[in-house]
């Protein structure tokens, strides 16, 4: 199989490609929340030790805005604020049954829109597909070995 000219732009563009069918699974339901919404529930029910600061951390805003964003999503009912039970100053983000409904419908429209890709995609191809994700996964998730900046200036 011969390597695209530029494989570098082949992923950006399947990238851009793909990322426009997962909006239009969202885009053609009414989403009651915003993007940057789901993404903080998204965050949350992936770290349940999170408290204000590290959202605030996670999406490189200051506390005050995290907060806010919090604020709204509690006032929705997608979102409760619960002590710490080994330390009742700490105050964690926990989201509700609602948050994870809404979570598991966003995603199960998301896997139809793909799937819906990939059923006009010979089985070979899908195939091939799975294997180079599965590999670029494994690359972009492995811890790169660091080589001295001068190796030369290693001695024996």
């Amino acid at each position: 199989m011969e390597r695209p000219l530029n494989l570098a732009a082949a992923i950006d563009a399947a990238a851009e490609a793909l990322v426009g069918v997962l909006d239009s699974a969202v885009s053609r339901h009414q989403m009651a929340v915003s993007p940057t919404q789901l993404r903080v529930l998204s965050l949350i029910t992936g770290r349940p030790e999170t408290n204000v600061n590290g959202l605030a951390e996670l999406l490189d805003v200051v506390p005050s805005s995290a907060s806010r964003l919090c604020d709204r999503l509690e006032a929705t009912g997608l979102l409760r604020r619960v002590a710490d039970p080994r330390d009742r100053r700490e105050v964690r983000l926990v989201p509700t049954a609602d948050a994870e409904q809404l979570l598991h419908e966003l995603q199960e429209r998301r896997h139809r829109a793909v799937q819906a890709v990939l059923d006009r995609m010979p089985g070979r191809a899908q195939h091939e597909l799975l294997l180079a994700l599965l590999a670029f996964e494994r690359a972009a998730t492995a811890v790169p070995t660091e080589v001295p900046a001068d190796a030369s200036a290693r001695t024996a």
